[in-house]
């Protein structure tokens, strides 16, 4: 099986973050989020990954992620021009694929289960499909899978976004498909929103009598679009500090119960850590700094004075403020230098701000 992972769209909903880069590199518990897509495939045995990459900062893409070597992968990189749609963006890799089967993987999705159970599902069945369903509260914000009551197992509709959803399914961003595929895209028209939807060419699939499957995910699934859901996820993969299932961690960080620190990071006698917590490499953490619980900090950060929970530090930023931030994100090399502020504060920090308080 080949892996495909998708890397564009502007990511509109969470700026000012993505003004420098795109929104799949963000970090979540000091891990580009678009990371765990990529452990996820290859801890299925999925080794040759394509990465379609867009007009937003492709370069930062191929900086991270390389040949992939270093993730004991190999990545090619595909071109969409513009995003008009998953659809579209997997029909452009039909020579990569060519008649294997595939896994899609939206690179701003987080699962917790990983793929394994669902891979070898997929590869023992005679399925030209199969999809990943999970309950969701607001099902009108997504692709939503309603099963046919009359035959159980099956799906009898598959409709993107609807206005007045029969069903609480969502479809997740991760698909498994084979090369048919690749000719229902060539059929498919645009939706109102002028993309070629990943859900369209499923429910055409399987009206042309081709046979998907599906499986409902267990535990949780985040789709990152926008701030709040990116601290969600944080505090989802540092409950996970650990436990027996606790995501990949760099091999050179010391673990204690449910905080990790990073080589090289010095943390001073009056400060205090609550985990969870991740601390990342090389940072120097006090005087008087109270962090946690659920908190990111990435490397070579410099945190004096401060109270922050809930919150991602990206790496190399430097706050010396006697500031207490909550349920924010700040972005690498940023600033916050000052005095004292009176309320718990939430800000969103694109990289390279500079704030006086």
């Amino acid at each position: 099986m080949k892996g495909i992972i998708l890397h564009g769209g502007h990511g509109t909903r969470l700026r000012p973050l993505t003004h420098t880069g795109p929104k799949q590199l963000l970090p979540i518990a000091n891990k580009a989020m678009s990371q765990y897509a990529l452990e996820d495939l290859k801890s299925t045995g999925v080794t040759e990954i394509g990465i379609i990459i867009g007009d937003v900062y492709p370069e930062k893409v191929k900086e991270y992620y390389g040949t992939g070597e270093k993730f004991g992968v190999k990545i090619s990189y595909i071109y969409q021009e513009a995003p008009k749609g998953i659809s579209h963006a997997v029909r452009l890799c039909k020579d990569f694929i060519g008649n294997d089967k595939f896994i899609v993987y939206l690179g701003d999705n987080v699962l917790r289960k990983n793929l394994n159970d669902y891979t070898k599902k997929f590869e023992a069945s005679d399925s030209d499909a199969m999809i990943l369903l999970c309950e969701v509260d607001e099902p009108q914000r997504f692709g939503i899978a309603e099963l046919d009551k009359d035959n159980p197992g099956k799906i009898k509709k598959i409709i993107e976004k609807p206005k007045e959803p029969k069903s609480n399914l969502a479809v997740i961003g991760i698909y498994f498909l084979t090369s048919k595929i690749f000719d229902i895209i060539d059929n498919l028209k645009p939706s109102w929103r002028g993309e070629l939807e990943i859900t369209d060419a499923l429910d055409m699939l399987m009206n042309q009598g081709n046979k998907i499957d599906y499986d409902i995910v267990t535990g949780w699934w985040k789709d990152t679009g926008t701030p709040e859901d990116i601290i969600h996820a944080n505090k989802l993969v540092l409950d996970s500090i650990g436990t027996e299932n606790q995501f990949l961690i760099d091999k050179d960080s010391k673990i204690s119960k449910n905080i990790v620190i990073g080589n090289g990071t010095e943390i001073s006698r009056d400060s205090i850590v609550t985990g969870p917590a991740i601390i990342g490499k090389n940072c120097k953490i006090g005087p008087s700094v109270r962090l946690g619980p659920y908190i990111s900090v990435g490397d070579n950060c410099i945190l004096k004075n401060c109270t922050l929970e809930e919150s991602i530090i990206m790496a190399n930023c430097d706050i010396n403020a006697k500031v207490d931030l909550s349920s924010s994100i700040i972005a690498n090399s940023s600033e916050i230098k000052g005095n004292k502020i009176p309320k718990k504060q939430q800000f969103l920090l694109g990289e390279r701000s500079n704030l006086k308080v």
